[in-house]
C-alpha cells in the first residue's frame, strides 16, 4: 500500500495550493521549523490535499553546514575538481523532475521530548526528539528516525522539515534527532550510541506514540547518512547501547544514507589536492569525531580507530538492508565514499541499493547562499525511491 502511494505521489503535479491550518495553529507541518513550542507541545496539522512542500534552505535543509567544517584549515573544503567514480553497481537518475507533494494526510507533531540525558566530559545534557505521527489512519505504524548532518559539530533536529513530513504523509511516524557532536566533545562513538538510546526509547514508548517497535528505520543525510550507516552496520554490536531502556532493541530493519561518509580516511578520495589538504587537516572536526577533542592527529592515516569508525569494517549477518544516495557533482563528501560502502555490503551479502543524482551536488548547500542544491533531492523521484525502500523493509 505504502509503494503504491509512493508511487501515485510521485505522478502529482508540481502545482502549489494554499494549505489549511487547523484550528488556526500558526505552525504547519510541512514549512520550516520555526520556533519550536515548549517541551513536550502537539500541534495538528490539516492541509490540503495536494499543496506542494515549500522549497528553499528555509523548509528544506538546516541553513548550516552539512558536510565537515576543516577546523584548523578555516571555513568548508568545497572542492573544485571531482574525480568521476565508477557507477556500474549503481543506478543513475536525472533529479530534474518535479517536487514533492506534502499535504496528502493530518499529521500531529510533538517537539522536544527528552530522549536521553547522557554525561559526555563531566557535563550532562538532555537530548531532544521531535516526532511527527500520521492521524490519516488508526493503529501502530512503521518507525524511521531521522538524523540531520552538520559536519560533527552540530545536529539541528528541526532540519529538513518537507521532507521529513513527505515521508510521515506516507503512513510513517518519523522522529527527528538531536544528538551529540564535536561541541558537546563527543565522538562517533557517543553519537550512534545516542542514535540507539533514541531508538530503545521509541520502542519503549511505541504505544504512546502509535509505532510498531518491530519495524524501523534510519534515514540520515551527510553526517547524519554517516551515523544511519552506522547504526544499520553495527546492529547486534552491545558496545554501543548504553543508557535507558536497555530491555529494549536498538535493532534496525533499514538504512537510507544520502551522502554520508564512511571511511574518513578516504573522504576526499575524489577531490584537488587543496581539498583533500583541508579535509585531511590535522585537529579538524573529522579527526576529532574520530580521536576525540583536542586531538593533533589526522584521519589521512587509515589507524585502528579511523577504521574502528568506518561503517564498512563492522558489517555482519545482522547488518540491515540499505539504500544510498549520493551525485555526482558532490564537492564536500567523495561520491566514492557511498561506492566503497556499497560494495563492502554487498561483498558480504547484505542487500544495497545504491542511487547516483546525476549532476547534483551535496544536498544543502544554504550556508554559502545556494538555495538550489537541495532541489534534486527533493524531487518526487529521489523521495520516492525513498519511501519505496521503506515499504519493502518495514511491512
Amino acid at each position: 500500500m505504502r509503494e503504491e502511494k509512493a508511487r501515485q505521489a510521485r505522478r502529482r503535479g508540481s502545482a502549489a495550493v494554499t494549505v489549511a491550518i487547523a484550528a488556526g495553529l500558526a505552525l504547519t507541518a510541512c514549512s520550516s521549523g520555526g520556533n519550536s513550542p515548549s517541551s513536550g507541545a502537539s500541534t495538528t496539522s490539516a492541509r490540503a490535499k495536494t499543496a506542494a512542500c515549500p522549497t528553499g534552505s528555509a523548509a528544506a535543509g538546516a541553513g548550516t553546514p552539512t558536510a565537515m567544517p576543516s577546523g584548523n584549515a578555516g571555513g568548508v573544503p568545497m572542492a573544485k575538481t571531482i574525480k568521476k567514480s565508477d557507477t556500474g553497481t549503481s543506478i543513475v537518475i536525472d533529479p530534474k523532475g518535479p517536487q514533492i507533494q506534502c499535504a496528502t494526510s493530518g499529521i500531529t507533531t510533538t517537539h522536544d521530548i527528552t530522549y536521553s540525558s547522557p554525561t559526555t566530559n563531566g557535563r550532562k545534557s538532555d537530548l531532544k526528539l521531535d516526532i511527527q505521527v500520521p492521524t490519516s489512519t488508526s493503529g501502530k505504524k512503521p518507525l524511521v528516525v531521522y538524523l540531520t548532518g552538520g559536519g560533527f559539530v552540530m545536529a539541528d533536529r528541526t532540519a529538513n522539515l518537507n521532507q521529513r513530513t513527505y515521508v510521515a504523509d506516507q503512513g510513517y511516524v518519523v522522529a527527528s534527532l538531536q544528538y551529540r557532536t564535536t561541541k558537546d566533545g563527543a565522538t562517533y562513538k557517543d553519537a550512534v550510541a545516542d542514535v540507539k538510546s533514541a531508538i530503545r526509547y521509541l520502542r519503549a514508548n511505541a504505544d504512546k506514540y502509535s509505532v510498531d517497535a518491530d519495524q524501523v528505520a534510519v534515514w540520515g543525510q551527510s553526517a547524519g547518512g554517516y551515523l544511519a550507516a552506522m547504526t544499520g552496520a553495527t546492529n547486534g554490536e552491545k558496545s554501543f547501547d548504553v543508557g535507558d531502556n536497555l530491555d529494549q532493541s536498538s535493532q534496525v530493519q533499514g538504512v537510507v544514507d544520502e551522502f554520508g561518509p564512511a571511511d574518513l580516511s578516504e573522504l576526499a578520495a575524489d577531490y584537488d589536492t587543496a581539498a583533500q589538504k583541508a579535509n585531511y587537516a590535522a585537529g579538524n572536526s573529522a579527526a576529532q569525531w574520530v580521536y576525540g577533542p583536542g586531538t593533533k592527529k589526522s584521519v589521512a592515516d587509515r589507524t585502528s580507530e579511523v577504521a574502528a569508525a568506518d561503517p564498512a569494517t563492522h558489517i555482519s549477518s545482522k547488518t540491515a538492508p540499505f539504500v544510498l544516495f549520493h551525485g555526482s557533482a558532490d564537492n564536500l563528501v567523495s561520491p566514492s565514499e557511498t561506492l566503497n560502502l556499497h560494495t563492502a555490503l554487498r561483498a558480504k551479502g547484505i542487500e544495497s541499493t545504491r542511487y547516483v543524482l546525476a549532476g547534483a551536488g551535496h544536498g544543502d548547500l544554504s550556508f554559502t547562499g545556494d538555495t538550489s542544491a537541495t532541489l534534486p533531492w527533493s524531487t518526487q523521484e529521489t523521495m520516492g525511491h525513498i519511501v519505496d525502500f521503506l515499504g519493502q523493509h518495514l511491512k
